[in-house]
């Protein structure tokens, strides 16, 4: 097909994303000599409803990319594109793991084993021994509760473990609690070698990826995921980060009807990405940077006080997701400028808003709406009032020209 093309003239291709099954096509067109391939986002170039066919499809896009309409997408390169198959893979792993340590626990409820209910992790190494004996078939309680460790061995925790271990655990659920077992343990293997293998690939981003740990909350898995998702360099292809920002949809749609504005939730785009800095970084990055006293614990503060208070679950999603944005923000700049984060404070609203900023702002705007005149603020008592203090300022003159 590409030969097809290129021997018939054409210099520009475009074609819409497929997922997947973009690649093979995009590469084999890259191979010829075009002047231009474009991958564009279908959502850029939907035809009508009940009036779509591929023909049709083929004809539209043809005629949007002669008039300078269609942008193209962002295609990764080559490494970035391996580093991005093993992040996506590790995530998927984990998320696999997750799930099989739920169905253990599954299993355990249905046999009357409450261990979930003493034990903060059914993983960790107390309650892996005492599953691993039950599997055995060891059945008596004193000696399975023997198995804690460390603040398990209390005298009110023995006593609760006792309870929580005596069930009906027939040979059924062991089988089902061995396979289970069996495959946490494969996963956390393979969590391990990707582990590995994307800290090696890291490395070819070394300075990047030290800047982006100097971000609150930024670890090495969040930060290795920024470097897969969107890259060592985003504003090359990005012009600003409040564009990236609605490329990742961690930004509110806009929902605008007869002057109002109503709720707009962000998108559904930034598939991994978007819970690396959410949901999974509801440890590794946003959660822990409202943690650490500065700038973020302080907008975190403000926006779950304006969203509604503490005690509102929605109020503190909304602002976590608010926190996720002003993170991308941060990683935007500190990659584009090649410097460390540095945090300005926890104060730093407060001195942004403090009373000398705000009549600066202000003097700066009353310039620029009578721009080469000369503009004097006149602070004066109010009526009634006392007279300033000694010393306080009285008049303020912007320079210009009459």
């Amino acid at each position: 097909m590409a030969r097809f093309l290129r021997e018939r003239g054409v210099t520009h291709v475009a074609m819409e994303a497929s997922g997947v099954y973009t690649e093979p096509v995009y590469h084999a067109l890259c191979e010829q000599d075009f002047t231009e391939v474009l991958v564009v986002n279908p959502q850029h170039v939907k035809a009508l409803k009940g009036h779509k066919t591929d023909a049709r499809d083929c004809r539209r896009i043809a005629g949007l990319l002669e008039c300078g309409l269609l942008r193209g997408s962002y295609v990764p390169s080559a490494e970035q594109k391996e580093m991005r198959d093993l992040t996506r893979y590790r995530t998927k792993t984990v998320q696999a793991r997750t799930s099989e340590i739920q169905r253990l626990q599954k299993a355990l409820e249905s046999a009357g084993i409450k261990l979930d209910s003493v034990v903060s992790h059914v993983t960790g190494k107390s309650a892996t021994a005492m599953i691993g004996a039950l599997i055995d078939g060891e059945r008596r309680t004193e000696v399975m509760a023997d198995l804690a460790l460390r603040s398990l061995r209390a005298a009110g925790k023995q006593a609760d473990l006792k309870m929580a271990l005596a069930g009906r655990f027939t040979e059924h659920h062991a089988m089902l609690c061995r396979m289970h077992r069996d495959q946490i343990k494969l996963a956390d293997h393979a969590i391990d070698r990707l582990g590995k293998q994307i800290a090696a690939m890291a490395s070819r981003w070394q300075r990047e990826l030290d800047l982006l740990l100097s971000i609150p909350g930024f670890g090495v898995v969040v930060a290795a995921v920024w470097l897969a998702e969107i890259g060592p360099a985003p504003h090359q292809w990005s012009g600003s980060h409040g564009k990236l920002a609605s490329w990742v949809t961690l930004c509110p749609g806009n929902h605008i009807s007869a002057r109002k504005r109503k709720h707009g939730k962000t998108g559904d785009a930034g598939t991994y990405i978007k819970p690396a800095l959410i949901e999974a970084a509801l440890i590794e990055a946003a959660w822990a940077a409202i943690r650490v006293k500065g700038r973020l614990q302080s907008r975190y503060n403000r926006l779950l006080r304006r969203f509604g208070g503490p005690k509102n679950p929605g109020a503190k999603k909304k602002a976590i997701t608010a926190i996720a944005h002003t993170l991308l923000k941060i990683a935007y700049q500190v990659l584009k400028s090649g410097q460390p984060y540095t945090d300005p404070g926890a104060d730093f609203y407060t001195r942004r808003e403090s009373p000398a900023r705000q009549q600066a702002w202000l003097e700066r705007r009353l310039q620029q709406l009578y721009p080469g005149r000369t503009v004097t603020v006149t602070i004066g008592p109010a009526p009634g009032s006392y007279p300033p203090p000694p010393g306080a300022p009285v008049q303020a003159a912007l320079p210009g020209h009459h």
